[in-house]
């Protein structure tokens, strides 16, 4: 094979295989974070994965499965979260709380959570994706062993919470919180989570 030929084959679009639809993931990703479910196209994930708008057909059944596959999925397992929040003490699981989901988010600056909240408007199953994760395999779990009463309310103030905080921190990147350390937001913010999980809230 000639130089000649092996750069036009770097340049060129990626072959059809398992390497195109990790590509594919990894640029629908990208996209859904940046444009929300409605606004990204077929055709600008492929681009951005240097791939044929054909592949997302092949691999994926269209948009919608991409989108399953790459913003439903989570890229943590919940039961390791919530192993790590029951670890702590009923007194200091606002902190935790508050640190570990801004330890995963800031690491991907926002990442899946963006990608749920800009598409959960128009896509339903980004809408069910987030309150399963939320209340289903997070907080009803932690809830349930510290909470005294009410677990139900207190699990959706939790979540107002964070989802408010993860919106604003993220997706509509008010500032000075959208830059905040994590020090920072943990002293203003787990208090309120603290109160909403163990203390009084009648």
């Amino acid at each position: 094979m000639t130089e000649k030929t092996q750069a036009t084959r770097r340049r060129g679009r990626r072959p059809g295989g398992a390497d195109t639809r990790e590509a594919l993931v990894n640029a629908a990703r990208e996209v859904f974070v940046e444009q929300g479910y409605d606004g990204a196209t077929v055709r600008a994930i492929a681009t951005r994965a240097g791939v044929d708008a054909a592949m997302v057909n092949h691999w994926f059944g269209g948009k919608e499965g991409l989108f399953a596959e790459a913003v439903l999925k989570l890229p943590f397992n919940p039961k390791d979260v919530v192993e790590r929040l029951l670890a702590v003490e009923a007194d200091d699981i606002g902190e935790a709380i508050v640190r570990n989901f801004l330890t995963i988010w800031d690491n991907s600056r926002g990442g899946i959570f963006t990608a749920l909240m800009r598409s959960v408007t128009s896509h339903e199953e980004a809408a069910r994706a987030l309150k399963d994760f939320f209340f289903k395999h997070v907080f009803t779990h932690v809830i349930a062993k510290l909470a005294p009463d009410n677990h139900e309310f207190r699990a959706t103030l939790v979540g107002t919470q964070i989802v408010g905080m993860g919106m604003v921190r993220y997706v509509v990147k008010f500032e000075p919180l959208a830059s905040a350390d994590i020090d920072t937001m943990v002293a203003a913010i787990a208090p309120t989570f603290q109160r909403y999980i163990t203390g009084k809230i009648d």
